[in-house]
């Protein structure tokens, strides 16, 4: 089982749904750099569960514990160990799923593989894992900051209601104003109004969430195999319920001709610079300094309240009528966890080219 992330910035994770707790180990985390521990207690508050009615309404504090690599406000270069506990297991409500698969969970799948299997909360498969993930990100945040690169993400739909594709037109630092995390409150209101529909219905619903990167820097990827929108898509596509990737214009330009996607490039007092960002900022593989901008898609919540049909592990017709705490809808937590994947994969990639020019 691979449980790190990164080249020369990496995350390793571990911890399950319903155990002691979660955590990780952050390497490759430069030296002298500020940090500021309720800026990293901010982003798990974001992340974390109970914050409103359309979240689950399991109740964890997700206190974060830093266990080495800071020492007097500043990173040491050292591994930096963290970790943060399970207070708030319920684990009881998943006797009745021990020996039954859920439908489009991981249970089977994970059975097949490992043969044994933690069925509370979806063990080890549990997006609780994301937690460590917000942890990473927010020390790729914080050294981020000082390069001048800023990673905001929002959720810009919710089922069929969804905003303007451009992001241009919303003033992003509105994304926190709400509990949907969406930088357009009418349209806010309507998809909380949405979620809280089918919250009562006993389902879920998807959407999707748009992430922007400000100031990353030209050089960033590779020509080949590395090309930085393969890898920004790799790290969205290993986050839990999401089902699609597209960066720039995306599936949307495909109605359009090359003269029209093409970003032509001019002269700007001196500078290159393109007239358009069609290309969301990477061309070749490489970011070419303009703004990146992607789309990540999520499905609806696997997880139903309703009964189910669904077969034993003996593989025998079983009806399934699932309990606990759970989300109707993950986009509004699954913001925090879009940059903080952004995050690590930028600064992974800017210590890849520092390195590779010295």
């Amino acid at each position: 089982m691979r449980n790190t992330f990164g080249n020369i910035f990496t995350l390793t994770t571990f911890g399950e749904s319903h155990g002691a707790g979660v955590g990780g180990v952050v390497d490759g985390m430069p030296a002298g750099i500020d940090i500021d521990l309720d800026f990293i207690q901010h982003e798990l508050d974001r992340r974390k569960p109970g914050q409103s009615a359309i979240t689950t309404g399991r109740k964890e504090g997700d206190v974060v514990e830093i266990l080495s690599g800071v020492f007097e406000g500043k990173s040491t270069g050292c591994p930096i160990g963290f970790l943060v506990r399970n207070t708030n297991q319920h684990s009881k409500d998943y006797e009745n799923v021990r020996n039954v698969y859920r439908p489009s969970h991981a249970d089977y799948t994970y059975s097949m593989k490992y043969v044994l299997r933690d069925h509370r909360g979806g063990g080890r498969s549990s997006a609780r894992e994301t937690i460590s993930r917000c942890v990473g990100g927010a020390f790729a945040k914080l050294a981020l900051r000082q390069l001048g690169i800023d990673i905001v993400a929002y959720t810009s739909q919710v089922g069929n209601i969804a905003l303007d594709r451009d992001y241009k037109k919303y003033d992003l630092d509105l994304v926190e104003s709400n509990n949907v995390r969406c930088p357009d409150a009418e349209k806010a209101a309507e998809m909380e109004k949405l979620i809280l529909e089918v919250k009562a219905d006993g389902d879920t619903i998807g959407g999707v969430i748009t992430c922007v990167i400000k100031g990353c820097p030209i050089g960033l990827g590779e020509p080949a195999f590395d090309k930085l929108h393969a890898q920004l898509g790799a790290a969205m596509l290993g986050i839990n319920a999401v089902k699609g990737f597209e960066y720039g214009e995306g599936f949307d330009g495909v109605g359009q001709r090359g003269s029209e996607q093409n970003d032509i490039f001019y002269n700007n007092n001196g500078e290159i610079d393109t007239r358009t960002n069609h290309s969301g900022g990477i061309q070749g593989g490489i970011s070419n300094g303009q703004d990146i901008y992607f789309r990540v898609l999520f499905k609806p919540v696997a997880t139903q309240l309703r009964e189910q049909p669904t077969v034993d592990k003996d593989g025998n017709d079983t009806m399934l009528q699932v309990k606990g705490r759970h989300d109707p809808c993950v986009l509004p937590r699954a913001v925090p966890v879009v940059e903080a994947m952004a995050a690590m994969t930028i600064l992974d990639n800017y210590l890849i080219n520092k390195t590779v020019k010295l």
